[in-house]
């Protein structure tokens, strides 16, 4: 018996391609899924304290996921003037994000510590390279891999450490519900997989 062609025609693909187009996702039909997201959840979105809430919910989509408007080359700017041999820190840097299982916030610090090689940072640069993962829907062990891997590419550093802990809502609020779990995380890069260059750093961000 001869094989069938399983190869689609070009016409059936340029249809799926046109569909896509004509279906294009608009504000009005998002507000629309989130008025039908909180009739499902048991109330009702035509009273008077829901009626502003989609709109809400999209504007602030803005801020909170706004990293994926951001690359990181657009933030990393490096100087050579002022660089140094000595270990550059950064310690506890706020950041907001969440969590991409459930969609719930996961919220804490982050302390990023580099060793130059001829170049530095500006050091709102960090703070900044953190917003623009934190921004996205994420999870803790990826957000510091990326960011310690951002450096690396940027950088060119003799090594990076990131470490981050935070609360995470979605064990606090819903599930097991501990409210005190704070989860721990590192990206370790180069010269920081030493023991000695690593003691420092968790030293100076004690």
């Amino acid at each position: 018996m001869p094989k069938l062609n399983k190869t689609k025609p070009a016409n059936k693909v340029k249809r799926a391609t046109a569909q896509t187009a004509k279906h294009k996702i608009t504000e009005e039909k998002i507000l629309q899924n989130i008025r039908e997201i909180l009739s499902y959840i048991g109330d009702d979105p035509a009273r008077e304290g829901l009626l502003e809430t989609p709109k809400r919910i999209v504007r602030s989509w803005q801020k909170l996921y706004g990293g994926y408007k951001m690359k990181p080359q657009d933030v990393l700017k490096t100087f050579t003037e002022g660089s140094c041999e000595e270990m550059v820190v950064l310690k506890d840097i706020e950041f907001y994000s969440t969590c991409e299982h459930h969609l719930q916030p996961f919220f804490g610090t982050i302390s990023i510590g580099y060793l130059p090689k001829g170049r530095v940072l500006g050091i709102s640069k960090l703070a900044r390279l953190v917003e623009v993962f934190a921004r996205r829907l994420q999870i803790q062990e990826k957000l510091v891999a990326q960011i310690a891997d951002s450096l690396m590419e940027t950088l060119k550093p003799h090594g990076v450490m990131v470490v981050c802990k935070a609360k995470h809502m979605c064990i606090s609020s819903r599930g097991i519900e501990k409210h005190n779990a704070v989860m721990v995380t590192s990206a370790i890069r180069g010269a920081f997989k030493k023991m000695e260059v690593r003691s420092e750093f968790l030293e100076m961000i004690k």
